[in-house]
Order: structure tokens, then sequence, then C-alpha cells
């Protein structure tokens, strides 16, 4: 199973770009694909508004699309002009018109086999003279029924465009099509839910509701950006490489399915034997995140800068008046099985002085992050379940016990900073039977300027166990290395080792207790997971 490619699935997703990418895509329509403004909740959306959801990270989407425009006003109101002035060689120009060329409005109607097809021809040749490729797409298909049976509303403008497509010899997706045969195939009343039909009195910017059978919602336009994504990746190769579909999608900007994490994660399938991928676009959420164990399978994919914190902290009362604690205190609880993680960033900003205050609890089997950040001070991670984590190329960050917990933990290529002094980097609590804990292999252990006197580990429990292989490790580390938190007995039932570590703090010879190990052959992969090798998986 591949858990760092997104699944494809019949849940389709998508949203809006953040900052420039490899490939850029710069697209100019009318409102059917049009981005929407969000004022009084509203649910309205334009297919390219949703579309770059459907990418990697390294495409860009530029769309100029607008409310209301035809081919005949975008050129006369200057707005291909703009469009013109930012075209690189390389770059994608998507267009799609129709709606508003065949209205009865004559200032933006065009006619079919007229200045409609001339006006297409201006935008292929003007983006090619810039060295920009031009993409053609047919209008989309409005829901007008008659009778039971779906009725054409664009006439000849579609074949115009396929006809413009075959001059000049530019590809053309077939958006009418595929819309056509999508809404055939739902009916009058089940493909409702997809455009502007809103009851009254859900929606603050339409009060008295609405009926719209052009435009599209958010469901609708998931939908046809999925089509014109499939149709990208078999038409254009080159850009079909960077597709991607998710099961949901979560944007701060309302590009995608939801606007917080948690409503996403609540609309995860319980205890789902497939896979389900949530992509969280660019941006700080702040609320307090509830993974539930009924989740399992479940990968939590970031796009940009990702970070999700909330202020929580174990002194902070609960509803009923009780201390929260320190399993309370997290900013997000993790806890399937299975569960994938990447570039996403948890903090707790409660702050030094805040005491316990973790930002992620991670309580589940089989846990792999991959490129994330742990941002906190005291608990930062908590690795709460008994189960088996792994950690690769993650930065995690702290003062006090800041990687605490019970579970068998492998941290691979990792930076662990101290950001205060005297600070402990673990406290294990493993069981007795646990032949491992917590494992760093490869990693770095850096600290913030003036953070000096950090001890590598202190016994949670009586049994902790913490092992660094080959690791590089700073001056901030005291030369004992480890402590045992006051209770000499510990030094005989936990189990602390190292083995071919580098570094000014490395230096083994006045370790308080403690192992130096001759050989690394107990500390592979397979062994310290018992089986489970998540770098298999890729």
């Amino acid at each position: 199973m591949n858990l760092t490619k997104p699944i494809i699935t019949l849940c389709l997703a998508a949203l809006l770009p953040m900052g420039a990418g490899a490939v850029t895509i710069r697209s100019i329509g009318d409102s059917t694909m049009a981005t929407k403004k969000l004022d009084g909740q509203n649910p309205e959306r334009g297919w390219c508004h949703v579309l770059p959801g459907f990418f990697t990270e390294d495409v860009m989407v530029d769309n100029r699309a607008v409310n209301g425009r035809s081919t005949k006003t975008f050129l006369s109101e200057g707005r291909w002009d703009v469009v013109m002035d930012s075209i690189r060689p390389g770059d994608y120009v998507f267009i799609q018109f129709g709606h508003n060329d065949a209205s009865d409005k004559g200032e933006r109607a065009t006619v079919a086999g007229g200045d409609f097809d001339e006006n297409l021809r201006r935008y292929v040749r003007d983006t090619r003279s810039k060295g920009g490729i031009p993409v053609l797409f047919t209008p989309i298909a409005r829901r007008k029924f008659m009778k039971g049976e779906l009725v054409d509303t664009h006439g000849k403008y579609v074949q115009s465009v396929k006809d413009v497509a075959k001059e000049l010899d530019v590809v053309c997706i077939d958006l009418n099509a595929s819309t056509t045969d999508w809404i055939k195939a739902l009916g009058d009343e089940a493909s409702k839910p997809y455009f502007m039909h809103i009851p009254a009195g859900t929606v603050p910017l339409h009060p008295d509701g609405k009926k719209d059978n052009t435009h599209l919602n958010v469901a609708g336009a998931r939908v046809v950006a999925g089509m014109a994504a499939d149709s990208i990746a078999a038409r254009i190769p080159e850009l079909g490489a960077y597709v991607r579909h998710y099961d949901f999608v979560v944007a701060k900007d309302g590009s995608g399915d939801f606007f917080t994490v948690q409503q996403a994660v609540d609309a995860v399938p319980d205890y789902r034997n497939a896979r389900t991928t949530i992509l969280v676009r660019d941006g700080v959420y702040n609320e307090k995140i509830v993974v539930p164990q009924s989740k399992t399978n479940l990968s939590l994919l970031g796009q940009g800068k990702v970070k999700l914190t909330f202020d929580n902290r174990a002194s902070r009362l609960n509803a009923c008046g009780d201390e929260m604690g320190t399993p309370g205190s997290a900013s997000t609880f993790i806890y399937p099985d299975n569960f994938y993680c990447e570039n996403i960033t948890f903090e707790n900003p409660s702050g030094v002085t805040a005491g316990q205050a973790v930002a992620c609890l991670t309580g589940g089997d089989k846990m792999f992050f991959k490129n994330c950040r742990f941002l906190g001070f005291q608990d930062t991670l908590y690795a709460y379940g008994l189960g088996r984590q792994y950690y690769e190329d993650c930065y995690i960050e702290g003062s006090v016990d800041f990687i605490f917990g019970p579970a068998t933990a492998l941290f691979n290529r990792c930076e662990i900073r101290n950001n205060r002094e005297k600070g402990y980097i673990t406290a294990p609590s493993t069981p007795q039977y646990r032949p491992y804990g917590f494992v760093f292999m490869d990693c770095k252990l850096t600290s913030e300027e003036g953070c000096d006197r950090c001890w590598l580990s202190r016994p949670w429990k009586e049994y902790g166990k913490t092992v660094f292989v080959r690791c590089e490790i700073g001056d901030h580390i005291r030369p004992e290395g480890w402590h045992n938190w006051r209770k000499p007995e510990r030094e005989k039932t936990s189990y602390y080792a190292e083995y071919g570590c580098t570094g000014p703090g490395a230096d083994t010879s006045k370790r308080a207790f403690g192992y130096v190990l001759d050989t690394d052959a107990d500390y592979t992969i397979d062994k310290i997971l018992s089986g489970w090798n998540p770098t298999a998986e890729k």
C-alpha cells in the first residue's frame, strides 16, 4: 500500500493555489469557471475555483475567469491584456466561454461560427505568441429539463470550440459532453444538489432561497473539476503528471469541501478498509482537533505551509470543572491505526510558563509522520498509545520531556531541538515487556542560542527506554547525558544507550549511567517496529 501518494477515489476535491509553482495555469472564462466571494456563506463555486487541489503544489493556477463575461467583453474590458502581460513561455492558458456569448444582451453577445470563433482564435494565437500553451474547453452544460429530458442550451457554440481547436491544432477538453452525461445520468431531481438550489432560510446570502440551474455549488464544482482533471491527465500527459485526487479538502479560503480540519475528519467513514485522504491547504488552522480511533487508514496531507494550532494546557478546567491534565492538554489528538501524515505542523502555543501543554497526542498503531513539525515547550509530543510509530524527516521542538510516553517510536533523520536550558528531551514510560521504546537514528540534536545543560532523557516510568544511534549531538547536552528523575533505582531498570554518535555532546566518558553499544545490529526498522517497515510501503 502506497501511503504517501494520494489514493484515487470517487470523492474528488481541489483548492486554490498558494505561491508560484514549477508549472503555471492561467484560466479565462465566465462565472461557471470563476472564483467566488464567500460573503454570507456563499456556496457557489466555479469549477476552476476548486481545480488547483487536483494538482500537486508544483502547479500554480491563476484563475482570471469573471462572472458575466463573454469572449467579446473579456477582450473589450482589457482583461485579456492583463493576462497576456503575465503569460510566460511554457504557461498553460485554459479558455472556456459560451454561456454569455449566447446571451440576448448585445454588449456581450457573439455569433457562433462568426466573431465567437474569431475571438477564440485570437486567444489561441496571442497565447502562442508569448510561448504559452492554449487549451480550449467547451462550456459546461446547464441543468435544464423538459418533460424529463435534459435540453441543450449552448447550440452551435460547443461545435465552434471544437472547430477552432481542430483548425488550430489545440487540445480541446469537452466539458459540455462530460457534464451533459453526468446530469443526464443523475436525472432531474438528483442533479439539483450540485447546483445553486438553496432552500429559504439556510444561507444568509440568499435568505429567500435560490433556484439556479447554471451555477455550481461546492459539490458540483468538485465533480466538474474532477472531470476536467481526468481529461487533462488523458489529453495532456505533461500536465497530467501533476494531477492528484483526494477524498476531502480543507481550505481557509473556502475552495475546499470544509473550512476546518475537524469537519473533514468527522466526514471520514468509520472503520473504512480503504485509505481515505484529506488534503489540508496552506494556512493556520486555529482549532482543537480530535481524530477518533474509528477513522482508520487515514492520510492527512498538508500542501504549502499548514499549521494546526490550539492554545490548550493541563491546568485548564474542563466542562465539569476538573483540570484537563496532561492527556487532555493536547491541541491535536490522533487515535486511529494506520494513520499517515505528511507536511503538517502541530503546535501548542500556550507558552513556556503553561506547564504541560501537548501539541500532538498520538495513540494508534502503525502511525507514520513524514516531514512534520511538532512545536511546544513542556510535553510537546505525547506518544500516548502502546503501538508503533515512525517519524521521518520531522522537526520536534520543546523544553521539558518534550517527547514522552509508552509507545515504541522510531525517529529517523529528524531534528530534535531544545528551546530552553536545563531541559529534558525524552521521558519514556516504556512497558517492561517491550524491547524498544524511543529510538533516534541519524538525527540531529540542536538547541536555540543560550539553551544548554540539557539532558538526553529521564525515565518517566521504571522501564523507560531511549537509544540514540548515529546521531549528531550538540554541545547543549550535559556530559552526564541521562537523568534518573531523582530515583536512583531507575538507573537499573531503565535502558539508555548510544551507538556511533558524533558531535560535542556525544562524549560518553562522563555519562551518569547507560550503555555504549558495540554494534547497531539490533537497531533496524524491521526489528524496532516488530516487522512493520513503513519505508517499504512507499
